[in-house]
């Protein structure tokens, strides 16, 4: 527990190098991401194919642990005009690329995807094949609400080649959901399970979150019992943040009083880890855990995950398109947000402009160590021994690693970089000291302020 408080500091999630706050939108230009854009596509779209993330805002109700961008209604007329601008957005970016798309992966995330019936997720899908090529091995899931996926959006998202069903659980304390405001018995959810499998769906993941009000261990040791009555292929297991100055009314329901303390939480993540192990599901990266015919399991153990602003995946793809409001958009070279506002978002994209409203140009030191972060999220570890992966900045980071590899955490060798099965909780902090642009923005001090 020593090592908890000690550096039990905020640290980035690092689905991207350099992260969100630290973008220089000063030096962000249009046109020359446009530029860029094209010329990703010309690279990388015959080879690798491209990914499209779909952000999906709409909830009829507002989780109060939320952290994602969304829109409360019970209105859903707000569908089909939502959906027309994703595909007029969509026809922007085929205008712009010198060819047709081919598609390796699709995600829709949210808010609530399952918000959208049935028939609007046809319409919407549909409109984005029409210019594209899917190709055969593609990787197409969704993120569904226990308490409004239906058994017509399996069959429909099915027939349109999804084969992931990504569940929030969170947790199946009745206590703990009323004060999150997500009620959803476990009957609920089982019957779910039941209808994806029955329709063909070959991959199953449930987000369960530790740290959340009125946790307890008790608690957590029955909602995963219970999560093992359904067994899903994958479990992403996140560290609630508590964020009420930046995530607003919704996590002011509660107070830090309501938390558990941060060894209790703690010993949260530790009881789960032991139990996903005892139930057959390994560690895969950071926050997730899977059973051996996973994909990610299988990605994980060659060598070959990846990690981007989906989170982990199997697909290697270097062109990231991001439609919809505040969706983040990747070319290799260059990132962008779009307008998170859904109203201004449709503006832009109805006068006929590329809704982006910030973005980076990646320097080469960003590429970089962008590529030695990801193996360390991806792998626990990275190395340096060819001239075209080295820079100052690498050397800057090993003097940050000194303490930690005191601590065990790490393993520093000539040229090279192991994290310890010890550190595996902390890759987080073990990244931060490669960080370099989050460095030059603040003072030591402020960093490992614990650890120091």
């Amino acid at each position: 527990m020593n090592l908890i408080r000690k550096y039990n500091v905020a640290a980035p999630r690092y689905t991207s190098y350099p992260t969100v706050p630290y973008w220089d939108e000063n030096s962000f230009a249009l046109e020359q991401w446009k530029a860029l854009l094209k010329k990703s596509f010309r690279e990388y779209n015959q080879r690798e194919g491209i990914s499209l993330y779909i952000h999906l805002p709409f909830c009829e109700k507002l989780c109060t642990y939320c952290g994602c961008n969304k829109h409360i209604t019970v209105n859903h007329a707000v569908e089909v005009p939502y959906i027309q601008a994703l595909l007029q957005e969509w026809q922007l970016y085929i205008n712009t690329f010198e060819g047709k798309p081919r598609i390796r992966e699709i995600h829709l995330g949210g808010g609530t995807p399952t918000f959208f019936s049935a028939e609007n997720l046809q319409l919407l899908l549909d409109g984005i094949y029409q210019h594209a090529t899917l190709l055969p091995d593609a990787a197409l899931g969704f993120e569904g609400h226990p308490g409004n996926t239906t058994p017509e959006h399996l069959q429909t998202l099915y027939n349109l080649g999804f084969r992931r069903i990504s569940l929030g659980i969170q947790d199946f304390d009745i206590r703990v959901q009323e004060i999150i405001n997500r009620v959803q018995p476990f009957e609920m959810v089982a019957e779910v399970v039941k209808h994806a499998r029955a329709t063909g769906f070959s991959a199953i993941n449930f987000d369960l979150i530790y740290g959340l009000p009125l946790q307890t261990a008790c608690g957590m040791q029955d909602t995963i019992d219970k999560v093992m009555q359904l067994r899903p292929d994958r479990i992403s297991f996140y560290s609630y943040a508590h964020v009420p100055w930046i995530k607003g009314v919704g996590q002011r329901r509660y107070s830090e009083a309501d938390l558990p303390k941060d060894e209790e939480k703690r010993r949260l993540y530790e009881l789960g880890k032991k139990l996903f192990a005892r139930n057959g599901y390994t560690e895969i990266g950071m926050d997730h855990f899977a059973l051996p015919g996973d994909e990610l399991f299988i990605a994980a153990a060659k060598g070959q995950l990846h990690r981007n602003f989906m989170g982990y995946t199997v697909s290697h793809t270097s062109l990231l398109v991001g439609l919809g409001a505040s969706s983040i958009g990747d070319n290799g070279y260059a990132y962008v947000q779009n307008e998170k506002q859904v109203a201004a978002w449709q503006t832009m994209v109805n006068n006929g402009r590329f809704p982006v409203v910030r973005g980076h140009m990646l320097s080469e030191e960003d590429i970089l160590l962008r590529g030695h972060i990801r193996n360390l999220m991806c792998t626990f570890e990275t190395s340096w021994r060819k001239a075209d992966t080295q820079c100052d900045a690498i050397m800057e980071g090993l003097q940050r690693l000194q303490e930690l590899e005191q601590d065990g955490l790490v393993s520093v060798v000539p040229d090279k970089v192991v994290v310890t099965p010890e550190g595996k909780p902390f890759i987080r902090n073990i990244c931060m000291a490669f960080d370099a642009r989050l460095w030059r923005k603040l003072p030591d001090s402020q960093l490992f302020s614990k650890a120091i």
